[in-house]
């Protein structure tokens, strides 16, 4: 009887892992049984925005942080599959940094090309994976979201791919109980232009509280205080949005920073990071990390080093996002499909240490980069994924750090960027990103382009 394996959530992760056993299967692979549990209504995780905040239609917490405004903030040539182009889904050349739905079009395109929305059961929440050692399978426990009915089902393989952006990291400070603005964190900010006329605070001090700075300004807010805990961004920010030391009160509307200055603010908004939470697994199953470039307990940054048949994807901080999750999602399924060995508890542990000890050596941003590129070629070395250039695209991340430093608005502007696949070189946005207010494909591809899938 052919094993059976459970991908857990249908986002980029999930997707990739589907994608990659689809690939298998057209080459001749006999396939596993597959069943993807995805809570939500339709695919594509956190790409799949919707207007909600709090709990959604079935009374879970939310899951998606997507924002109505939100681009690319890298290189979209940083994220391409190998095996679907921008060029094959677009149909021409388009801009290096494209807005939500343009992405979201091109995920779900190569998803539609291989037909494995087959494989998914939406509207299913897993409510508890535990394992049972006697005969090394998992039980998977499921509530049918409409009906409420529960049932559990034995599975081989467990493969975690629910991302970890979506509880929040949530701080406290003095005053915050007495605030007569609203106070929220980047998971529940949904719309720039809720914001216009305010004076808001944002604390944090990393992608999210840049990019969120950056788009309320533009929609119209009055003023942006960033206030950070180590260091400042440092950016040549627009007239409008200023970085102090941290908050240490508030009183009332005041805002107090450990400087001495102080201001009034309307609207606190907490860009705090988020927690790697999977209360749907039983402790012994449980990864436990802060968001790190090579999490602990984790070989090859997936496979659960106490029983491998459980694995996770796409639980590392990222800079490489699509590619780094198929590259994951093919270790997988070739561990699935007996293609390759996994070593020894105690040889996957020593390699992991090796790892972490070189990510806690890091002294930068660039060097960062350059470990979770290392980290992929480590993972492609062994695998029959397409070619593309791994070293083009490191480079491209040092030809954006050095655009953002140069103009932080006008980054996105940039072309010139080229296809580690195809080679086909990106334009320039047709328009200033600062002032492009309207963010549709449409706008964004020209009035008459639009997707080729």
């Amino acid at each position: 009887m052919a094993s059976r394996v459970a991908v857990i959530g249908a986002g980029p992760g999930g997707l990739a892992q589907l994608h990659a056993f689809a690939e298998a299967g057209k080459n001749g692979a006999e396939l596993p049984e597959l069943v993807c549990f995805e809570k939500q209504s339709d695919w594509g995780g956190m790409w799949n925005y919707t207007w909600r905040t709090g709990v959604d239609e079935a009374g879970d917490p939310v899951h998606a942080s997507m924002y109505r405004h939100l681009w690319s903030n890298g290189p979209k040539e940083c994220l391409e599959f190998a095996d679907y182009t921008f060029d094959e889904h677009f149909g021409k050349p388009i801009p290096s940094y494209p807005p939500r739905e343009v992405l979201y079009d091109y995920l779900l395109g190569r998803a539609r090309k291989n037909d494995i929305r087959k494989y998914i059961q939406f509207g299913t929440a897993v409510r508890w994976v535990s394992h049972n050692a006697e005969k090394n399978t998992f039980n998977v426990t499921v509530e049918d979201l409409k009906t409420g009915d529960h049932r559990t089902e034995e599975f081989d393989y467990v493969i975690v791919s629910t991302g970890h952006f979506s509880v929040p990291n949530m701080p406290d400070f003095p005053g915050f109980e007495q605030f007569p603005g609203r106070i929220l964190h980047s998971h529940d900010f949904r719309d720039s232009r809720e914001f216009a006329g305010q004076d808001l605070l944002i604390i944090g001090s990393s992608y999210s509280a840049e990019d969120l700075a950056l788009q309320v300004k533009k929609y119209g807010a009055n003023s942006v205080t960033i206030s950070y805990r180590t260091a400042p961004m440092g950016f040549a920010w627009p007239e409008g949005i200023t970085e102090v030391p941290l908050l240490t009160r508030l009183d009332g509307n005041t805002a107090h920073f450990a400087d001495g200055s102080s201001r009034r603010v309307d609207t606190i908004l907490l860009c705090t990071g988020y927690r790697h939470h999977f209360p749907f697994l039983e402790n012994s199953l449980r990864l436990r990390t802060k968001n790190v470039l090579y999490p602990d307990n984790l070989y090859k940054g997936v496979f659960w080093v106490d029983n491998p048949n459980l694995m996770y994807l796409a639980m590392q901080d990222l800079y490489y996002t699509f590619t780094l999750f198929d590259a994951q999602a093919w270790y997988a399924r070739d561990y699935v499909l007996g293609r390759v060995n996994l070593p020894s508890a105690d040889q996957m542990r020593e390699e992991i240490a090796s790892w972490r000890a070189r990510e806690e050596a890091l002294s930068s941003m660039m060097e960062a980069v350059e470990f979770q590129a290392d980290h992929l070629r480590d993972l492609l070395q062994n695998l029959d994924y397409p070619k593309f250039d791994v070293d083009m695209t490191v480079e491209h991340f040092r030809t954006w750090l050095g655009h953002k430093q140069e103009d932080i608005t006008g980054y996105r502007n940039r072309g010139g960027f080229a296809s580690p696949v195809t080679g086909t070189v990106s334009p320039a946005l047709h328009t200033s990103w600062w002032e492009m207010l309207d963010d549709s494909p449409e706008a964004f591809l020209g009035e008459s382009a639009g997707s080729a899938k």
